[in-house]
């Protein structure tokens, strides 16, 4: 099938009041992770009236909407969730009501990531519209739930328990115009440390937790900030760029380096006139290429000051279980891996074709993103993480991330997302799997 871009571009300009009215519908509700059920429901609803072949809600929540029923299947994912919209006072609008003008969209999710959801969905009705959909291919379209809370849940589930295993999968997350190959994992670490009370005032008589763990925050900082200097005891996380230490030294280079810091403090004592008998810390790590969450957490046991102290100390990850809003709880350890594709995948060269089908070999946007976006390769990676973390990171299926909106408006007061990247991901997300299964 020879593609039209013209066509698929006009296509996708034509639904662009469409778009809009349905992102600030669904942005409208809140939609924390765990309270979902409004984005979800107005999301289903829109996927039926689109004619879309199937549209199932599953037992955790997640809406899956398929479009064709051919041989491979092609995933284009969003979740669905937000984060709250922190202080009130720091909006200059109604974060539900949100806004539109000529070129933008305000409201809480817009750019994190409701739109995704809705590109991917105009993005299938075009390619029914102008008939692209082929024996070749079908495709599913999903918004998950709980990303915010535990990024990649969603797809565990998806993948384990509705069986559901797409040939590869479009993250609809924010990329400012580009087309992002990976991303930094992380990981959420816990380091308890046990101490014995005594009276505040012969402290000499006791064993205090919080000393015992001030000597390993010294050294977990030590682990973020030293460089791989012979005389460095504790060598920095920045050794993972270099091939003496990281058989993935390219790929490190190409997402950037690991960091931990300290993101929680706790302790317990009788009293404020008693020793502290117990402190623990929770520990931020990212992680690059190259990094496992077995040999961050041993990373953590082999610092001088963990040695030390021995027993008394114990270095764990964390676990997620919080039921979703349909009260189902699926367990899963805090650990988001590292992934990225190759930049001479199949996946990555149909996405870089079809986008430069489309818009040429730069990024493009609204005025006031140009400056910036133009300034960036096309192909490049996400700073903050996604659901890539179980689809490819854990399940070794590829994943790519091209999606509207900005980066920096994620979390953000006044969130906003532009008109154009809706228009621009729904021509391409529709280009896209003709392009693969040429």
């Amino acid at each position: 099938m020879s593609l039209d871009f013209g066509k698929i571009k006009e296509a996708a300009q034509g639904y662009e009041k469409d778009m809009t009215k349905f992102l600030r519908e669904i942005v409208k509700n809140p939609g924390e992770s765990c309270d979902e059920r409004a984005h979800i429901e107005r999301i289903a609803e829109e996927m039926r009236r689109l004619e879309f072949d199937k549209v199932e809600i599953d037992p955790m929540g997640n809406v899956l909407g398929y479009m064709g029923s051919g041989k491979t299947l092609i995933g284009f994912d969003a979740h669905i969730d937000t984060v709250g919209i922190g202080n009130r006072d720091n909006w200059t609008f109604d974060p539900y009501e949100g806004y539109e003008n000529e070129t933008e969209i305000g409201g809480r999710g817009v750019s994190d990531q409701c739109g995704g959801i809705v590109s991917a969905v105009y993005g299938a009705r075009i390619m029914k519209d102008l008939g692209l959909l082929s024996d070749k291919y079908a495709v599913l379209v999903t918004g998950t739930v709980q990303e915010e809370d535990c990024d990649g849940l969603c797809w565990q589930y998806i993948i384990n328990e509705d069986k559901v295993r797409p040939a590869f999968v479009v993250s609809t997350e924010p990329t400012d115009g580009g087309i992002y190959r990976g991303q930094r994992g992380r990981m959420e670490i816990r380091v308890d440390v046990k101490g014995i009370s005594c009276h505040g005032s012969a402290p000499e008589r006791g064993d205090n937790a919080i000393y015992k763990m001030a000597d390993i925050l010294q050294d977990v900082r030590a682990l973020n900030e030293n460089d791989t200097a012979d005389d460095k005891e504790i060598k920095g996380l920045v050794k993972m760029l270099d091939e003496k230490y990281n058989p993935q030294w390219q790929e490190a280079n190409f997402l950037g380096r690991g960091t931990v810091t300290v993101s929680e403090i706790f302790f317990t004592s009788p009293s404020r006139c008693a020793v502290a008998d117990s402190c623990s810390v929770s520990l931020d790590r990212r992680m690059t290429a190259g990094e496992t969450w077995e040999s961050c957490l041993d990373e953590i046991r082999a610092l001088p000051a963990v040695k030390k102290y021995g027993s008394d100390v114990t270095v764990s990850m964390y676990e997620y279980a919080r039921p979703s809003y349909t009260g189902l709880t699926y367990p899963i350890e805090c650990y988001f891996p590292t992934w990225v594709i190759p930049e001479d995948h199949p996946v990555t060269k149909a996405l870089e074709e079809a986008y430069k089908g489309l818009y040429g070999s730069e990024r493009i946007g609204a005025p006031e993103t140009l400056k910036m976006r133009k300034a960036r390769p096309l192909t490049d990676k996400w700073t903050f993480s996604t659901n890539g973390v179980s689809i490819m990171g854990r399940n070794g299926i590829p994943c790519i991330g091209f999606g509207p909106g900005a980066e920096a408006q994620a979390h953000a007061p006044n969130e906003k997302t532009w008109k154009q990247d809706l228009v621009t991901c729904a021509a391409v997300y529709a280009a896209l799997p003709a392009v693969y299964c040429k």
